[in-house]
């Protein structure tokens, strides 16, 4: 399955989404938006059910691949016109997903660090299927603390540290850390159902995190194979590269989006 990436005439579009990863919230974006609002961009970012500071968080309600994309879809309908949309780590599963139900709402799938899987596979079959041949693949799994039923997980601060957060600035690595609230594992076993002709002909840009601890450089590269068609990027830095290198970040996904013929447009670009 392949998306067309090659450059064409120029197009704005309305915004951009940004989606946070498993754990996280909104908040993970913090200090990227401003640069990308210095570049000319409007951006919303979101908590997904269940995270962040989604008032239900620890309500127990169940979370599903359509429980995101359901609420994707809302935060798609608050801008007036097709939308980047920017997935960090497992966020690239409900992305790929929007991008398949809406794809006349997508301008471009953007991962960072991302999990941009084929259908029906998900990302613990990548990483039992690579384990052999890389070590660590696991990432953050062995550090994991589970509920006694099972069904949530938490992320020890020192953990984040170490595997996400291990080359951002000091102090914003203790703030990330101390933010992470427990993930419903139900919200992270996903598998995407994606076809050619509607995921397949929304244009995907990946950029590899060349440093990354918790989706290691090889299984971002294994999935780039698995689900070519990719324009690929790299960043010199680890999993977080919006805090890591949030300046570096920007001007990267803003020259990839401008190379396949997309910009941003600030006469219409305010969510609603």
């Amino acid at each position: 399955m392949t998306a067309a990436v090659q450059s064409t005439e120029s197009s704005h579009v309305a915004g951009m989404l940004l989606i946070h990863g498993a754990w996280q919230g909104s908040w993970a974006w913090d200090a990227w938006l401003p640069e990308m609002t210095a570049r000319g961009w409007t951006c919303k970012a979101v908590d997904l059910p269940g995270n962040g500071a989604d008032p239900e968080r620890d309500a127990g309600v169940e979370i599903t691949l359509q429980t995101y994309v359901d609420a994707l879809t809302e935060a798609l309908n608050r801008f007036d016109g097709p939308v980047v949309v920017v997935a960090h780590s497992g966020a690239g599963v409900p992305a790929s997903q929007l991008a398949e139900a809406l794809p006349e709402r997508v301008a471009c799938l953007v991962y960072v660090a991302g999990m941009m899987l084929p259908a029906g596979m998900g990302y613990a079959d990548l990483v039992d299927a690579s384990a052999a041949a890389v070590p660590n693949a696991a990432g953050i799994a062995p550090y994991l603390q589970w509920s006694e039923d099972r069904t949530v997980t938490v992320v020890p601060a020192a953990a984040a540290l170490e595997i996400f957060l291990h080359d951002c600035p000091h102090e914003a690595a203790e703030r990330a850390a101390a933010k992470l609230t427990p993930q419903r594992e139900s919200g992270r076993a996903l598998l995407t159902t994606l076809s050619a002709g509607r995921f397949g002909h929304v244009p995907r840009i990946y950029v590899e995190a060349l440093r990354d601890r918790s989706v290691l450089l090889p299984l971002q590269r294994r999935m780039q194979a698995l689900v070519p068609g990719a324009m690929v990027r790299s960043i010199d830095c680890g999993h977080v590269p919006q805090l890591a290198r949030p300046a570096e970040l920007a001007t990267l996904v803003c020259d990839a989006l401008a190379e396949i013929g997309i910009r941003a447009d600030g006469a219409t670009s305010q969510p609603r």
